[in-house]
């Protein structure tokens, strides 16, 4: 999935990175007990025999008024939705992951850009 927001930065997410971002409490609640960061795949378990997991797809897609889309996954899972402004978090790009990773709050950078924005016009 592509998007191209509105300051001219381009985000792609592939469905698995989006289905391990899942923003749904229990979601959130399994990557904080791994140690995991939204899109980081579940780590696998000590002495558990592989099986064969299907790459995740959404089934459908449906907004959730104009602030955010829920994934219908092809695991079943329904429960998370996912804010624009979460998706752009979460974005998986190496600028955007740069900035995660040094604290930079995304909010700050993108009120410095609006400010500039500003400034210019």
């Amino acid at each position: 999935m592509d998007i191209e927001w509105n300051d001219g930065h381009r985000s792609n997410y592939t469905f698995v990175y989006l289905r391990d971002a899942c923003p749904c409490a229990l979601c959130n609640d399994e990557r904080e007990k791994d140690g995991r960061e939204p899109g980081d795949p579940p780590k696998p378990v000590a002495g558990a025999l592989p099986l064969f997991k299907a790459l995740a797809r959404p089934s459908d897609v449906e907004p959730v008024g104009k602030y955010a889309m829920r994934f219908t996954w092809n695991d079943g899972h329904q429960h998370g939705i996912y804010s624009w402004q979460y998706l752009r978090e979460v974005c998986p790009c190496a600028e955007c992951k740069k900035k995660r990773e040094a604290g930079k709050p995304l909010a700050a950078d993108m009120k410095k850009h609006d400010d500039e924005k500003k400034r210019v016009q």
